[in-house]
């Protein structure tokens, strides 16, 4: 409705999303312009507010576009208008920004790589900000690394102390510039300082030199140090794995463009469209035969992780350095990413041979996110730069804010209020104090950005995580413990916008360890669930944890535990006389016992020979996988589930069988993926029938398995099953704290029970 003065009207509007340091006003203020209104529009705490005067016409119009239309980076979630009386003022303003008053904070947006624009000038030697490695505009640069506060200005941000040049300034309150109200604008005069070791003079020719020799650099990047060495030199390569303490996780490869990527992996559209995307992930991909990297970039395994530089200053040394280069955390192994200086130069001096930093500080650490590509559509693994922290859509209300912890490995932890879930960027693995002080920052910046004081704490039930006994000690909270698989396939549901009220599924939550409610270790769990509730209707068969925590990062006991529940036996000469002794304790009643898909991979990975002890969290997993022979079709026999139970030992028989036999690894590893993924599936069917379910959920960080994942999905759709696969955040732990989030919010009151009691 607007209200009519003469012939003109006016309406005030509030307009939320992401539409802070986006180009939102510069785009109001020309959007008026054109239309010929009169008004102004500015930044409050809940996102931007405007009033617009003229033309009926033209004030329809307006408040259409801005739906319609919104910035390239803008998401406008609604747009709120009330008719106010006209004031017949002249002229259209952008107004100082205002705290305003109640209701939720905007949201922030996440850090963008540079824009095809900013890259043009980048290379234009006639440009003034040609070699600039901070270029930046409305539509790219940095934002949740550097914002302190809301509203997103300059002066809340780590470029308040740079003042702008004359310039800059003159692009800045240029309504028609493409760095109107941009807030990290800057250039070689009046921006950050960029050193080598100190030294500010020929920084980027001198780092390049010296990474073409051999050397490793740390170079401070958006949201942390990075650790840079050629990719193709395998004597530095070697130094940096041991100087990091990492013996075998692959490391990132960044390429300076799509070309130089195309030389390296294989590319579709899809993989190009991901690699090029502003997030600038680090994308798993097929390698090329014979690219130009070290063995020991990624060994044992046939993909690389590769990603296009994610700042100017990335794209700058990746072209003159002329090969790709290493780029990992800047981190010793398990230990958050450094992003200050003085605790970077204390941490990472060991570690390299000079420093590549500037002085913008970095407010908040924010590691490079990593997806795969499957039909078409991304799987994140990791979660964070270019993603975090903009929220996901709920597809309910949230009566009473949630802090969400989240579990211990990849931990993220989620403010849910409103409609809205914010996740933070990955943390790492929750196991040291480093860790732990990043962890309780989180908490507390992502609730003061976002003006969420939480009224529930969500956890998992593991006892002993960091993240369980800092909510338990949230005296101030009510606390909800979420079971681990119940929180993995709640937050599948939740970021397909499922809601308290909607039909249960039949969740598939395969992963490697989460504390059962029965005092045992599940992790191959077939869930009746609901945002409200979860119920265990089937699971892999069980058998004993020898060694507890051990097995986890030792396979060959995984092995030994299986063929002596087996029955089967491996006459090779790497068995040794521990086997029998661990297969011992793994039939004690004592030990522990798992339904874990995970610590399955495992012991068919130590019995193929493949990983017998690992030196990161999936090791074993991920290698079986990449020794799947494409080319095999067959799938090993797995008997019927009896109550529920999958009798996923015949798998391991199987494979002992065709090992005596002197079948080749890819075909042994290919038979034991497709049995498994066709005893899931027939399992599921079977549960759905029963329980009259017509979708399925598929989660946890066993189904990052592109091979597993695309039989089990193809499998439940072809018998008409609707199945919802992760999209949003991580299918591994890192997603756990959406799902927690979701859960807890449909919990009516201080005293109902934990919906996921046994």
């Amino acid at each position: 409705m607007t209200v009519a003065h003469g012939r003109r009207v006016r309406v005030h509007l509030a307009v939320t999303g992401i539409v802070q340091g986006v180009g939102f006003r510069p785009f109001v203020h020309g959007l008026a312009a054109r239309l010929a209104l009169d008004g102004y529009v500015g930044n409050d705490a809940s996102g931007v507010v405007a009033e617009v005067e003229g033309a009926p016409g033209a004030v329809e119009a307006f408040v259409a576009a801005l739906r319609a239309n919104p910035p390239p980076l803008a998401v406008v979630e609604s747009v709120h208008r009330a008719a106010v009386a006209p004031t017949g003022a002249p002229g259209f303003l952008i107004v100082a920004s205002g705290t305003g008053a109640g209701g939720p904070r905007t949201m922030v947006s996440a850090d963008t790589a540079p824009c095809a624009d900013c890259l043009t000038e980048l290379d234009d030697p006639t440009d003034r900000r040609h070699r600039h490695p901070f270029i930046s505009c409305t539509n790219c640069g940095p934002r949740f690394s550097i914002v302190c506060d809301v509203p997103y200005d300059r002066a809340t941000t780590t470029m308040a102390g740079y003042a702008l040049c004359p310039e800059c300034a003159a692009e800045y309150h240029d309504p028609a510039d493409r760095r109107f109200h941009a807030q990290p604008v800057c250039c070689h005069d009046c921006g950050p300082t960029l050193r080598l070791d100190g030294a500010p003079d020929d920084v980027l020719p001198r780092a390049a030199a010296r990474l073409r020799r051999g050397e490793i650099l740390a170079v401070k990047g958006l949201g942390g140090y990075h650790l840079a060495v050629r990719a193709d030199d395998a004597d530095a390569v070697a130094r940096l794995r041991a100087a990091k303490h990492r013996e075998d996780k692959p490391f990132a490869v960044l390429a300076a463009d799509l070309d130089a990527a195309t030389e390296l992996v294989v590319l579709d559209p899809d993989v190009a469209g991901a690699l090029t995307s502003r997030q600038r992930p680090i994308v798993l991909v097929p390698r090329r035969a014979g690219a130009a990297v070290a063995p020991a970039v990624a060994p044992r395994t046939a993909e690389l992780g590769v990603l296009l530089p994610p700042t100017p200053l990335h794209r700058l040394l990746a072209a003159d350095v002329g090969v790709p280069l290493v780029l990992t955390s800047g981190n010793v192994s398990d230990e958050p990413i450094a992003h200050r200086d003085d605790d970077a130069r204390q941490r990472l001096a060991p570690l390299v041979d000079g420093f590549l930093t500037h002085d913008r500080a970095i407010r908040t650490r924010v590691d490079d996110s990593v997806v795969r590509v499957a039909r078409r559509r991304l799987l994140p693994v990791r979660r964070a730069r270019g993603y975090a922290p903009e929220p996901v859509a709920l597809g309910f209300p949230v009566d009473r804010p949630v802090l969400a912890c989240g579990g211990e490995q990849k931990v993220t932890i989620a403010l849910a209020t409103g409609r809205r879930a914010f996740l933070s960027a990955h943390l790492g693995d929750l196991e040291n104090l480093p860790t732990l002080r990043a962890y309780t920052d989180a908490v507390t910046h992502l609730g003061r950005l976002f003006d969420v004081v939480p009224e529930v704490v969500a956890h998992d039930l593991h006892p002993e995580y960091l993240s369980t006994k800092y909510a338990r000690d949230r005296d101030d909270l009510e606390a909800v413990g979420v079971q681990h698989h119940h929180a993995h396939v709640a937050a599948c549901l939740a970021e397909h916008g499922w809601g308290p009220d909607d039909p249960p599924v039949l969740g598939v939550a395969f992963d490697g360890t989460g504390w059962g409610p029965d005092g045992t270790i599940w992790g191959g769990e077939l869930l009746l669930a609901s945002l409200r509730s979860a119920r265990r209707v089937g699971h892999l068969e069980t058998v004993g944890l020898p060694g507890g925590a051990a097995a986890v990062r030792a396979p060959w006991r995984m092995a030994a535990a299986w063929l002596g529940a087996s029955g089967s036996d491996l006459a090779v000469a790497r068995r040794q006389e521990r086997w029998d002794t661990v297969a011992a304790l793994a039939r004690s009643a004592s030990t522990l016992r798992t339904s874990s898909a995970g610590r399955l991979f495992d012991a068919v990975a130590a019995v193929l020979g493949v990983r017998e002890t690992t030196t990161y969290e999936g090791q074993a997993a991920v290698e079986l996988e990449q020794c799947v022979d494409p080319a095999e079709r067959s799938a090993y026999p797995v008997g019927e589930a009896i109550d529920g139970v999958i009798p996923v030992g015949d798998l391991v028989a199987a494979v002992v069988a065709d090992v005596r036999a002197g079948v080749g690894r890819g075909r042994v590893a290919a038979r034991f993926h497709h049995g498994l993924a066709d005893a899931t599936v027939r399992a599921t069917l079977d549960a759905a029938a029963e329980h009259g379910v017509t979708t399925a959920a598929l989660s946890g960080g066993v189904f990052v398995n592109l091979v597993l994942l695309e039989r089990v999905r193809t499998g439940l759709e072809a018998a008409g099953l609707e199945v919802l696969v992760h999209e949003r955040v991580p299918c591994t732990d890192g997603g756990l704290s959406l799902g927690q989030a979701a859960v807890a919010a449909c919990v009516p009151s201080p005293t109902a029970p934990s919906p996921t009691a046994p």
